[in-house]
């Protein structure tokens, strides 16, 4: 199955975005054998979502694609707004395979993950989770903050990701991890919750440390989900993002603001009519809870954003 982007009138792969990404032709035969070697079925097309946005960054895509290629399981490691997630659903996406989405918090345990006994017509029976499903049909299953869980609940998986790929469930059944399939960790160092990641589990991942998105990516992503912002425009909210990414760097502020579905909601607002400096907050600065630190990052913004600036100067429809 593949899924289709119109652009310009014009059918658009993942395979073309990634040959516009500059991604090594190598791995790009790769993935097309991998797909060809692991068909999709219609039943999988449901849990096949084209991701909201795309992932940009060509060295990444390399290390994260042919760690997938080689059979290994991956763990993305970066602060917030590095696009951990986007960059798994894109894999996902790239390699056509269903995915299922674990949201790891410190009361999981295996039973959601594996799958519980529940009552069915009178009788008991296994309700399958997701890690279950995706191990079993040849998905990919993208454990998110997995640094959140409890190391005593991620050691039932100890056995799926390493070269046994199996797991034993009593008084049931062995899952024996389809070929096709692979895991995809995430994790941020710092978030309320976190905790050391269990060195039995890390050694089962190779890991991709993200950067923090470049100037040039940030404003091919900006294009990307608004084909109508003025090119002084662009450079004016790419200018602010790197302004607080400093700030931030610098401990002159802390990470809240430094957001950037904060400042995609921002422009979306915007889009809709939306006084730039009210949407800013909206999208910004109203998330530094602390008021002084309100009043820096607001300092920041009104730098780059005039108060009295129009959406008919930042938009040219």
């Amino acid at each position: 199955m593949i899924i289709y982007y119109i652009m310009e009138d014009q059918k658009y792969t993942i395979f073309d975005f990634l040959r516009e990404e500059q991604v090594s032709e190598n791995v790009i035969k790769g993935i097309q054998e991998y797909r060809k070697m692991y068909p999709s079925s219609e039943s999988d097309s449901k849990r096949m979502v084209a991701p909201r946005w795309m992932y940009y960054g060509t060295e990444i895509w390399e290390q994260a694609a042919s760690i997938l290629l080689c059979g290994c399981n991956l763990l993305l490691v970066g602060a917030k707004a590095t696009g951990k997630n986007v960059l798994a659903e894109n894999l996902a996406l790239a390699f056509g395979r269903p995915y299922w989405n674990v949201s790891f918090h410190i009361n999981m345990d295996a039973s959601f993950m594996i799958g519980t006994d529940t009552f069915e017509d009178s009788r008991v029976v296994f309700r399958q989770g997701p890690v279950y499903k995706a191990a079993s049909c040849g998905g990919f299953c993208i454990l998110d903050e997995v640094n959140m869980a409890r190391n005593e609940a991620l050691a039932v998986l100890h056995s799926m990701l390493d070269y046994r790929r199996i797991m034993d469930i009593p008084g049931y059944d062995i899952i024996r991890v389809h070929e096709a399939s692979r895991f995809i960790a995430t994790m941020n160092y710092g978030y309320a919750g976190t905790r050391e990641l269990n060195e039995a589990l890390s050694s089962r991942f190779a890991v991709v440390r993200l950067p923090v998105i470049s100037e040039m990516n940030l404003k091919k992503l900006l294009e990307n989900e608004f084909p109508t912002l003025r090119v002084k425009a662009l450079e004016q909210f790419a200018g602010l993002f790197n302004d607080l990414q400093a700030k931030s760097q610098n401990a002159e502020i802390s990470g809240r603001a430094v957001d950037l579905r904060g400042l995609l909601d921002a422009l979306t607002l915007m889009h809709r009519g939306l006084k730039p400096a009210l949407a800013l907050k909206t999208g910004i600065t109203n998330k530094c809870f602390d008021e002084y630190e309100a009043a820096l990052v607001n300092d920041v913004v009104a730098m780059r954003i005039p108060e009295n600036l129009e959406c008919s100067r930042i938009f040219s429809d």
